[in-house]
């Protein structure tokens, strides 16, 4: 649900994990009750980013995808934005998702950028995509600018400038992954369109976004380690830089095990191999053809939560 005030969008958005039964085929359609439950529940937790890149967006079906915004709706529609997020090469079934997202009850829709431009896309290219997929829908819309290292996923100024004239763009998940890239990119929007806002995204430095300045963030460590988020956030919209910095060591080393370790793109396996050390998943798997995680990956990932909780009180609760 949108709040009735004067920045609705505002504020931290957790991008949730879906959790799967033992060989990935799947949704566990419980576990994701009680994930969302328990996310919603921490207090400054404004939304969610439901089948975002954390939820495995890539991996799921058209019914898949509706289905969990459904369950979303039914858990925290009352108490909570939910956006959901549109990844498609095809602009028609982006608008096709994008529908279904609509009908299963979403406040807002995420559009990623299809990994095909990674080679190469146009301005032209980019602008039909988002209109045509919200064509029908016509949702409060949020673009992902993506990371500097993805090629033309990521979008020039120009882009990004025509982009935030769109009517419905409500907001940036600013996915730079690089802090001189997100003040430029903060700065350009806020000189042509200072309605939308700019949320940082890049986990391994929230603190220095923060500090730059932010409306908010869409995240998946907030799925993971809510509460320290939120911390940090509260803290430098508050400029109490001790505070933040304390939060900021106990995330850093959390968000560069599951971040910052070669390879990339097993990161969302570890999210959810973190929830299932944590007790909140029943399983870790993934979509297949991703294979669980060595029993390195699983040690570093405990060594990093247990120093993102070591003084955590919720800790002996879990």
């Amino acid at each position: 649900m949108i709040p009735a005030h004067e920045f609705p969008f505002h504020g931290v958005y957790a991008a949730t994990l879906c959790p799967l039964d033992a060989e990935g085929r799947h949704l566990d359609e419980e576990a994701l009750i009680r994930h969302l439950a328990q996310v919603t529940s921490v207090d400054g937790i404004v939304g969610l980013l439901i089948n975002g890149h954390a939820g495995e967006n890539f991996a799921l079906s058209r019914e898949e995808k509706r289905r969990v915004v459904e369950i979303a709706r039914d858990v925290c529609g009352s108490h909570s934005i939910i956006v959901a997020g549109i990844n498609s090469e095809d602009s028609f079934q982006a608008q096709t998702h994008a529908d279904d997202a609509k009908a299963a009850g979403a406040d807002a829709l995420l559009l990623f950028p299809p990994y095909s431009w990674t080679l190469s896309t146009d301005l032209a290219t980019v602008l039909a995509h988002h209109r045509i997929t919200n064509a029908n829908a016509q949702l409060p819309l949020m673009l992902y600018q993506a990371g500097v290292g993805t090629g033309a996923m990521a979008y020039t100024p120009d882009m990004l400038a025509a982009l935030v004239a769109l009517p419905h763009v409500v907001a940036v998940k600013e996915g730079s992954w690089e802090t001189a890239r997100y003040e430029a990119n903060r700065r350009l929007v806020q000189s042509l369109a200072p309605h939308v806002a700019v949320m940082a995204s890049g986990d391994e430095h929230l603190m220095t976004c923060f500090a730059l300045g932010t409306e908010g963030s869409l995240v998946s460590l907030a799925a993971v380690v809510p509460e320290l988020i939120i911390e940090l956030y509260r803290a430098m919209q508050g400029n109490d830089l001790i505070t933040a910095r304390k939060a900021h060591e106990r995330i850093y080393p959390l968000a560069k095990a599951i971040y910052g370790t070669a390879p990339g793109f097993l990161a969302n396996a570890r999210l959810k191999a973190c929830l299932y050390l944590l007790g909140q998943f029943p399983d870790a798997a993934m979509r297949p053809p991703v294979a669980p995680l060595s029993a390195q990956e699983i040690q570093n990932l405990e060594a990093a939560l247990s120093h993102a909780r070591a003084t955590d009180p919720q800790r002996s609760h879990s």
